[in-house]
């Protein structure tokens, strides 16, 4: 039985140790016989960095690694100089961004028996790039290029000075076209063209094309083909056939989309984890939530529910910017919200892509909420799943009031209605059951209503004496 790549994106160790590879050198293939120049954004845990690994090898001209794979006899295998960054290694938070860039420059220039005469960032890349594609072209990768401004998000004036920097570094690029053979570049947000990619206009953005929605992730038949010996030993040990596994494996881990619904994804780390525990858990949860992300929905004041419904353009997929951050458009980028449908007129649906990333949402926000502990929170919503299927509402009451119990006295003496409905309405929804906030009828608007096997609850918030 080969070995489950968790946390693995090197993928010549993957193929010489032995280690499960799904192959997608099929895609690759594609993005090398039809194009140069690519721009693609997935969330994080999707296999960007095993993907850029993967190209790598190709242009080191590393064909063994490649024997039994799709690619093998598909290109022709050449040798071309490799620009690899991988800026979640560059960043360094106890220096400078600046500082750590010419570092990782300067280190480049090094390995590439290069002395370098230029003092800039710009100058240093510029001139390696002509350096090294003097005799033949070069092949440039840069892995995760957005985490210099990701990890700022909540210090705004920082991530705009790496933003800058890192505009100023790719501008060289499309003036040195004719000494680049490829150029892929990867992150979890794509910024608008206006600022970072303003000089690189050429990029070819297959974030969403057809072509490459199952590139990355897992689909339901690699599934099937390539961990059949863990779907195996699941049946052996649970007494489930496999159509119950493929199931459940779908509710938790599936449904992510790039292509409007037409293919869905798996989240290739959670169903590695799933097969190496041989439990249905909720693995997206250890992987964190950004706290702005949460403190800004917070600030919106507006419901959990809504973020799990949204109706949007075709211009909301490339409109992300540091000044004017658009909260689904950073929930839709890092993997918290997905294409659900179309509408017919052009706009797009969204929602969470399954339980396992609607259930790790909502817990951290719940925390916030209530300012509460994971184990608190958890507590109180099984008594509260107890209370509905047993119609015991002074049990529901008294968990609520304890998660009340948690929220800050400043918090507390205000007068806001909008911040306990939060609080009873993500509870109500970690639950599982049926439930509408602020439903509409021709009488009126409804608080909540509630749905379970046995009775329907219609809830009416106020602050104050009841």
């Amino acid at each position: 039985m080969k070995k489950l790549p968790i946390g693995k994106q090197d993928f010549a160790r993957l193929i010489n140790e032995g280690y499960i590879y799904v192959d997608k050198t099929d895609y690759i293939q594609r993005l090398i016989s039809t194009g140069s120049v690519y721009f693609l954004s997935r969330p994080r845990r999707f296999g960007k960095s095993l993907t850029v690994s993967t190209l790598k090898e190709i242009f080191s001209g590393n064909k063994e690694l490649f024997r039994g794979l799709w690619i093998y006899d598909k290109i022709e295998w050449k040798k071309y100089p490799v620009i690899h960054f991988d800026f979640s290694k560059i960043i360094d938070k106890s220096k400078p961004f600046s500082k750590s860039l010419n570092l990782a420059l300067n280190n480049l220039a090094v390995q590439s028996g290069l002395k370098l005469k230029g003092t800039t960032e710009k100058e240093k890349f510029d001139e390696i790039i002509q350096a090294l594609g003097k005799d033949e072209q070069v092949a440039i990768l840069i892995d995760e290029y957005d985490k210099p401004i990701i990890d700022y998000l909540h210090d705004i004036e920082k991530a705009k000075e790496h933003r800058d920097i890192l505009k100023n570094l790719f501008s060289c690029l499309k003036g040195l076209d004719a000494c680049i053979k490829f150029l892929f570049i990867t992150g979890v947000s794509k910024f608008s063209k206006v600022s970072i990619f303003s000089d690189l206009n050429h990029l070819d953005d297959i974030t969403l094309s057809e072509n490459y929605a199952e590139m990355l992730g897992y689909s339901e038949k690699d599934i099937i083909i390539y961990f059949q010996e863990y779907l195996e030993e699941i049946k052996k040990r649970n007494g489930w056939d496999e159509e119950k596994i493929i199931a459940e494996l779908r509710g938790y881990y599936n449904g992510y989309s790039w292509n409007l619904n037409r293919e869905r994804v798996y989240n290739p780390f959670s169903v590695l984890k799933f097969f190496n525990e041989r439990a249905f858990k909720n693995y997206w949860f250890s992987t964190g939530t950004p706290t702005f992300l949460i403190n800004a929905i917070k600030n919106r004041k507006e419901l959990p529910e809504k973020t799990g419904n949204i109706l949007v353009g075709e211009a909301f997929f490339d409109k992300f910017e540091i000044e004017h951050i658009d909260i689904y458009s950073l929930m839709f980028q890092s993997g918290y919200l997905t294409i659900k449908d179309t509408d017919g007129f052009g706009g797009y649906r969204l929602g969470y892509p399954n339980r396992e990333v609607e259930q790790s949402f909502l817990s951290q926000l719940m925390e916030a909420y209530s300012h509460s502990y994971l184990s608190e929170t958890t507590q109180a919503i099984q008594y509260i799943t107890r209370g509905l299927h047993y119609n015991d509402w002074d049990s529901i009451i008294k968990q609520l009031n304890i998660l009340f119990s948690s929220v800050p006295y400043p918090l507390f003496r205000a007068d806001s209605e909008f911040y306990y409905h939060s609080i009873i309405h993500t509870a109500l929804s970690l639950v599982g059951v049926d439930l509408h906030s602020e439903l509409q009828t021709s009488t009126g608007r409804i608080d909540t209503v509630i749905k379970t096997e046995k009775y329907i609850y219609i809830v009416e918030f106020k602050m104050g004496a009841a």
